[in-house]
């Protein structure tokens, strides 16, 4: 950390697309229809908190565009809620479509690239109660969505997430089961958009990689590599070659599956430690490494950009594009050394490994309902959860510079955590110049 204002100037390629990210149910409010808000009236865990209004972004929407305009944003990842389009099954909303509709002819009369998730998170009660994706059949519900709504909005999309992060998850059979039919659902999704749009398609992956606790154990070792697998490499591996295979199921050939997506979306934040000790193979952060930046929340976030480095290095076969990244913090500052550290991080692995990464989607564009609580601020702007007013933090103002440059430096750092440029420190040329001084004596 405390090198950052010492960096050099880095640069990004002629063309990248730098913007931000943000979920329909996080931010719209009132998702009525959807599995998630039903869930949430019978919650009685201390301390949760429900959805209502969200950030009101279903009537404020026109505020989130001139927002995006004002800080500089090119791109705009968000959601289009399945629950809103098709409250009850076989009954359209037109009103909700052609809200998004709207939404999206504005975002492209202000310029800003669309990048637009078809599921993230949530989907309607009705499919819940079918039993959503526990169940194999059930992805031909979903496939009659996208087929209903890709081709009345692909006019205005520039790119496409089938789904969102459907690798994440525990190690029992049912959670290995779930990940195998939304793999299903993501390939077959794919399709049925290529069929109504030539933009490029992918889907977002929580890209978590799994390091062993204990480096030297040869179990923590085993362990931490059976469950990237089952996070990570199963996906990889699917979408290269269309082999679905899973711990404790046959392997299946999915023609589908193989370049279902044109481009690598990488959901990154964190790294995860595992234990082969625990029941459920998690390991705990260390303690000098784990920071609990939220006030009344136990959400211990990790500085580890060496991470974001070694991942865009296993994935340098297709174009990648970041399709969140952010850091959730009540102190502002802490968000502007997150994202100094990993867009450094994300230049040396295009430096180091050739890594082809073209775009860059911040999450978030605003502090949302972070399913199940409002305590974790991951937002550039700040909401009142009164009056739904935006307000741009400082490090927003950073984030703008960072497009506007299309690159960072120390320089710029310093000029918003101007603390740490006041520690005594040396460059890499002064240091390797006092030390031929000192061979030479």
């Amino acid at each position: 950390m405390l090198n950052l204002c010492k960096l050099p100037p880095f640069t990004f390629p002629k063309g990248f697309l730098w913007g931000s990210a943000t979920a329909g149910h996080q931010i719209e409010g009132d998702n009525v229809h959807s599995q998630w808000f039903h869930e949430e009236q019978t919650c009685t865990e201390p301390g949760f908190e429900r959805s209502g209004k969200a950030c009101n972004s279903w009537e404020l929407y026109d505020e989130d565009i001139r927002l995006l305009k004002e800080l500089g944003h090119q791109a705009y990842r968000f959601s289009v809620e399945w629950s809103r389009i098709e409250p009850e099954q076989g009954r359209h909303d037109q009103g909700a479509l052609d809200r998004y509709l709207d939404m999206l002819r504005k975002l492209k009369e202000a310029g800003i690239f669309t990048c637009v998730t078809l599921l993230h998170g949530t989907h309607p009660q009705w499919f819940e109660e079918l039993g959503g994706f526990c169940r194999e059949e059930n992805v031909d519900h979903f496939l009659r969505h996208v087929e209903f709504l890709v081709p009345k909005i692909a006019a205005y999309v520039d790119s496409w997430l089938v789904v969102n992060e459907i690798n994440l998850g525990g190690i029992l059979p049912e959670h290995i089961q779930l990940r195998r039919i939304r793999f299903k659902a993501l390939a077959r999704g794919a399709e049925v958009v290529k069929r109504f749009s030539s933009a490029p398609v992918s889907s977002a992956h929580a890209f978590v990689p799994r390091e062993p606790l204990r480096p030297d154990d040869e179990l923590d070792v085993a362990a931490a590599r059976y469950k990237d697998w089952l996070d990570n490499g199963f996906f990889f591996h699917g979408v290269r070659t269309g082999e679905l295979v899973l711990p404790g199921q046959d392997a299946e050939f999915l023609p589908e599956l193989k370049n279902a997506c044109d481009f690598w979306a990488v959901n990154y934040y964190h790294r995860g430690l595992v234990d082969s000790r625990k029941g459920n193979l998690i390991g705990k952060k260390f303690r000098f490494n784990a920071f609990n930046t939220v006030l009344g929340k136990a959400m211990d976030r990790e500085f580890c950009p060496e991470t974001f480095v070694k991942v865009l290095g296993r994935i340098t076969d297709k174009p990648i594009w970041i399709t969140e990244n952010g850091f959730c913090a009540d102190e502002d500052r802490f968000r502007i050394v997150y994202l100094m550290q990993h867009l450094a991080a994300m230049h040396e692995a295009m430096e180091l490994y050739h890594a082809d990464v073209r775009a860059y989607f911040h999450w978030s564009l605003l502090d949302n309902y972070e399913w199940g609580s409002y305590a974790p601020k991951f937002g550039l702007a700040a909401v009142d959860r009164q009056t739904f007013r935006r307000t741009p933090k400082p490090s927003a103002a950073f984030y703008r510079e960072v497009i506007r440059a299309n690159g960072a430096s120390g320089e710029l750092f310093a000029k918003y955590i101007p603390e740490l440029s006041q520690y005594a420190q040396r460059d890499h040329f002064e240091a390797a110049g006092k030390l031929s001084v000192l061979t030479q004596a």
